[in-house]
């Protein structure tokens, strides 16, 4: 009996097994192979083919003037070529990306250490706390009058409105890293009477890093968001004003440029710090 059980197992084993291989080498399988990994390029394609049904004739159709507003993807396409070789794209992308980088990197160097300093240290929270509540609901488009009047136009004050944006997800993403830390590893530490100083080197730090970058992250893409609010009002360059000059001329194609721009430029610079993050929290991703 046992003999006669083992065999129809071993039969039902085989015959599962060459189901999944033949379900692998099926139409199906091929499909899903190619669904995971061109998923993404498949939903684009099909956004792209539906907005030029639509610009080409949907909406001439419907309303004439609607066309002129609503450019086919062919022609943003050929706009943003265009702009590449003449290098007025590539001249804008640069000036904007030099303000993201220059503020998101400043608050960096600001918020981190004081949003660990808020953490951990109760007294000190105290102090600081009030005065972050008051100030993070103020929106940072709020700022652009006075900052307009402060620093003028130019760097300074886009940097200063991109500052403002970022500063807060970047802060409060590593306060609540420091306090989600679990206190037994605080304990254990003490225990071995590690010092203040190292317990937040070797044990505070590396915990609220995936936090941190969490923070940093989401701060990254709030900066983006804030400078074109700036450079539409105090820029003379930068996709921001890139976007504000070509709606003075009605060239809805240049708009949408510089819109996909700054899209190619959130996802760049967010996989180079995913990328980062990575290599930095491989215990953390293992």
């Amino acid at each position: 009996m046992a003999e006669a059980v083992s065999g129809i197992a071993g039969k039902a084993g085989t015959s599962s097994r060459t189901n999944a291989s033949v379900q692998e080498g099926a139409p199906g399988g091929w499909f899903a192979l190619i669904e995971r990994h061109l998923a993404g390029v498949i939903s684009i394609g099909m956004l792209l083919i539906f907005w030029e049904l639509l610009s080409r004739w949907l909406l001439p159709m419907l309303n004439p003037r609607a066309a002129v507003l609503m450019p086919p993807p062919s022609l943003v396409i050929l706009a943003g070529w265009e702009g590449l070789r003449s290098g007025v794209l590539l001249t804008h992308a640069i000036a904007s990306t030099q303000r993201v980088l220059i503020a998101w990197g400043a608050v960096c160097v600001i918020a981190i250490p004081l949003g660990i300093a808020m953490g951990w240290w109760s007294r000190f929270n105290a102090y600081f706390n009030p005065i972050i509540e008051l100030l993070r609901p103020i929106p940072p488009l709020a700022w652009i009058p006075i900052s307009i009047l402060w620093f003028g136009i130019g760097l300074e004050q886009n940097v200063f409105i991109i500052m403002i944006g970022c500063f807060f997800p970047v802060l409060l993403n590593t306060i609540h890293g420091v306090r989600s830390i679990d206190p037994v590893l605080i304990r254990a530490a003490r225990n071995f009477c590690a010092r203040e100083f190292t317990i937040l080197r070797r044990v505070v730090l590396p915990a609220a890093l995936p936090n941190i970058f969490t923070g940093a992250r989401i701060g990254l893409g709030v900066a983006w968001m804030v400078l074109v609010a700036a450079e539409l009002v105090a820029a003379t360059s930068g996709l921001g004003f890139m976007i504000e000059d070509a709606r003075n001329f009605l060239r809805t194609d240049i708009i949408f440029v510089g819109m996909i721009s700054i899209g190619f430029m959130g996802i760049l610079m967010e996989g180079l710090l995913r990328l980062l993050q990575s290599r930095l929290l491989v215990w953390y991703h293992g």
